[in-house]
Formats: structure tokens, C-alpha cells, sequence
């Protein structure tokens, strides 16, 4: 399964930008979203705010115009705006749920008319170890990323006839721009608490993507895969 088009949504930085390398260096032809800043030279960009569908349609008309039909959805776009629940304004709750839940339904449900055509494809969602753990202040946040466990299950059940996998990846605390402005106070509280010690790095959530989008994944579908150093053993 090399030399498919494989669409990462968010991924101009972070762990978007980590799977879109994997999936080059891996000979796949891959495009990436963004919302304000476009990735790096040589990554093939398209300018997308996924809470507007029409933004969607653009977007992947684009990619399917320069790359071909998406065959690998990585939908990695999300936001955060923590607050605790007594302080949160309901447009900070909406907002986040509306990017990171609905934004994916958006960019599923685009994404699944090449692949029912196709009769395969693998789509990957990504979620977060909070959507099962969940975090003091982060109620938006977990809520919109614990629904991304339903809607990906769903998924796997409606599309699994037509060989299209849907899974999802539950990140731990990673080194990425979101958390180094935690603080280093904060970091290594976080840190702390991983039976491992350490956060991963961008590409070992990349890893655990790619495996899912390759032929040796083909069985796994409705899959919720922790990638957190331990610390959501028990969710």
C-alpha cells in the first residue's frame, strides 16, 4: 500500500506535520490542512478551517484536483480553550466541540465519497488520553475528544463492508507548541504522572498512525489505541 493519497488534517505542525512526513517518507502523496499557519516547503498545503463545510468541500476538491481520491484520512485538527466549567462561556465550550467533534464529522463524512466509491480506505482519528481520563479544566476539550470514540465506532460499523477501517489514536502528553505553553511547572506535573516518565515526541504518535493506515492494520477497526507512556492504564 504504498503511493496513496493521504490527507492530514492540522497538520502544519505538531503531530499533523510528523504523520504527514511519515506517510512521504513512506512514498505515499500526501496533503496537508491549515487554518492560519501554512506548513513547511515541501509539504503540499491547502488552507482549511474545518467548522465550515464549504471550507471542507474546497479543500479536499483541491487535493483529490492535485493528488487523486483521499485514500488516508488523518483528522487531527483541534483547538483547545481550557477554563474551568463555572468560568467557561458557552461559545468557549461550542467552539471546541464544533472544531475538534464536529470538525471531524465534516471532514469524515467528505472524505468516505471517494472511498465507498473505492470500496477501501482508512480513516484515523485523533483523539486524546483525556477523552477517557478526563482533566480538571479541560471539560470542552475531553467532551469533543471522547466523541470522536462514538463517532469513530460508528463509523467502523456502517463503512466495514466496503473495507474501510475506522480507528482512532489516544495521544498522551506529547511535545508539541499546545504543551510547552503549559509551562514547565505544569509539564512536569503531567510528567509525573506517565508511568514512563517522559512525553512522546511527535513521531511516535506518527508511527502508531501509519501502522493503522497500512496493510498489516487491515483487521483493526472501532479501535481506540492509547498512546500515553501508561498513564491511562484502567480507561
Amino acid at each position: 500500500m504504498t503511493g496513496r493519497t493521504v490527507l492530514v488534517t492540522g497538520g502544519s505542525r505538531g503531530i499533523g506535520l510528523a504523520c504527514a512526513r511519515r506517510f512521504a517518507r513512506q512514498g505515499d502523496r500526501v496533503a496537508v490542512t491549515y487554518h492560519s499557519s501554512p506548513p513547511p516547503d515541501g509539504v503540499f498545503g491547502v488552507r482549511c478551517d474545518v467548522t465550515v463545510a464549504s471550507d471542507v468541500d474546497a479543500a479536499f476538491s483541491a487535493v483529490e484536483a492535485e493528488l487523486g481520491p483521499v485514500e488516508v484520512l488523518v483528522a487531527n485538527a483541534g483547538i483547545t480553550k481550557d477554563g474551568l466549567l463555572l468560568r467557561m462561556g458557552e461559545e468557549q465550550f461550542t467552539s471546541v466541540v464544533d472544531a475538534n467533534l464536529t470538525g471531524a464529522y465534516r471532514t469524515c463524512k467528505r472524505a468516505t465519497q471517494g472511498m465507498l466509491r473505492a470500496r477501501k480506505g482508512r480513516i484515523i482519528l485523533m483523539s486524546s488520553v483525556v477523552a477517557m481520563l478526563g482533566s480538571a479544566g479541560q471539560a470542552n476539550y475531553a467532551a469533543s475528544k471522547a466523541g470522536l470514540i462514538g463517532l469513530a465506532r460508528s463509523l467502523a460499523r456502517e463503512l466495514g463492508s466496503r473495507s474501510i477501517t475506522v480507528n482512532v489514536v489516544a495521544p498522551g502528553p506529547v511535545e508539541t507548541d499546545m504543551t510547552a505553553a503549559l509551562g514547565a511547572d505544569r509539564l512536569a506535573e503531567l510528567t509525573a504522572a506517565v508511568p514512563l516518565g517522559r512525553q512522546a515526541s511527535p513521531e511516535e504518535i506518527a508511527a502508531v498512525v501509519a501502522f493503522l493506515a497500512s496493510d498489516d492494520a487491515g483487521y483493526i477497526t472501532g479501535a481506540v489505541i492509547p498512546v500515553d507512556g501508561g498513564l491511562g492504564m484502567g480507561h
